[in-house]
């Protein structure tokens, strides 16, 4: 769990740090002495950030995949240690026991390194009794160093038991931890991938560890391919699975880190800045209207300037407006405008109706 947290912590922080660094070398390399460097905040330099840091994390990503599976190659598993296949019969097996028997026995191995020879003889015991137990080995081989802590299982079946249980457990937090890491604003990026991609993970772990052989992939696809070109030593059932969780967990991260960056720029900048940029309108909108009124008010004072201290000039326009303002209102009304309408429709019609007869009467 430490080792998961600090993970998820690296990839918060150090992709943005490393990306500032390269980025100013990158600036000290590529632009001669004397140019001008982009400013930050430029077009530029927002620009070349952004895809700095899109091969940073990229790199990230290989590093930790890289990182992984060094670990698991420094954790000597039970066949490496006794230097055996992972398909070994327990005829060679116990064969190979007795050669580095005879070669590595405490007894046979001189004084200053006597010690260290005998702790790594009660290993190879220790290895050997595992794997000639079928039991054992089973559950070895699906759940690795785990299962030497199960302190009741005895069967193949026990050992399932516990180990779907612990499996289960494992998924139950770390969707419970999604969860609450989507709920907080953080990996929102392809939530319905990530859970389908979670499941899938989780029914391909129970197929695994409830086989009585290894999976097909890994013993007639990956490992052959391992074994003929020397990349690495093959891997055993656990050590696919954990290498399996662990990318899953930085993909995820890494995902999170990149959508942002993916997306087109300008889209993600109206989407981010959509709010900022209303309320900077409405308030330039709010600064207009104040500007406006103020204004107005201002040549309203100068118009009505001539009539300050006239109470007789200030009578007549305040009687002018008084008129102007009730013609105006009766002019506009509807009432008013339909019963003019009338009257004058009244006034065509009569007219009209003469003509008849006189044109008739020619």
């Amino acid at each position: 769990m430490s080792s998961n947290l600090l993970s998820i912590a690296g990839w918060y922080f150090l992709p943005s740090l490393v990306t500032g660094y390269v980025q100013a070398a990158l600036y000290a390399v590529f632009i001669r002495a004397g140019e001008p460097k982009p400013a930050p905040g430029s077009l530029r330099y927002v620009r070349d950030r952004r895809r700095i840091q899109i091969l940073v994390i990229v790199a990230y990503l290989a590093y930790t995949v890289y990182e992984t599976d060094h670990q698991l190659l420094e954790t000597s598993d039970l066949y490496n240690l006794l230097g055996v296949p992972h398909d070994v019969e327990d005829k060679a097996l116990q064969s190979r026991f007795r050669r580095l028997t005879v070669q590595m026995h405490p007894d046979k191995v001189a004084e200053p390194h006597k010690a260290k020879m005998e702790a790594l003889y009660v290993n190879m015991k220790f290895a050997r009794d595992v794997l000639v137990d079928p039991a054992k080995r089973f559950a070895y081989d699906r759940f690795g160093p785990s299962i030497f802590t199960w302190q009741n299982s005895k069967t193949a079946r026990d050992f399932v038991s516990v180990g779907v249980m612990n499996i289960a457990g494992f998924y139950a937090s770390s969707a419970g931890a999604l969860v609450l890491l989507a709920v907080a604003g953080y990996l929102r990026a392809a939530m319905f991938w990530r859970y389908l991609t979670m499941a899938a993970l989780f029914v391909a772990e129970l197929y695994i560890v409830s086989r009585p052989t290894s999976p097909w992939l890994l013993a007639n696809a990956l490992n052959p391919f391992l074994t003929m070109t020397g990349l690495r030593l093959p891997y055993l059932p656990f050590q696919l699975i954990s290498l399996l969780r662990k990318l899953t967990l930085t993909f995820f991260i890494a995902l999170s880190q990149l959508d942002p960056l993916l997306r087109d720029p300008q889209k993600q900048n109206l989407e981010e800045t959509g709010p900022a940029i209303m309320a900077q309108r409405l308030n330039h909108i709010n600064v207009l209207t104040n500007a406006a009124e103020a204004e107005l008010g201002r040549l309203l004072s100068m118009e009505l300037m001539p009539f300050v201290g006239e109470p007789s000039s200030a009578n007549v326009l305040r009687s002018s407006l008084k008129e102007w303002l009730v013609q105006n209102t009766v002019r506009n009304d509807p009432a008013v405008k339909a019963a003019a309408a009338n009257v004058l429709e009244e006034k065509r019609v009569p007219s009209s109706s003469h003509d008849v007869p006189l044109a008739a009467a020619e």
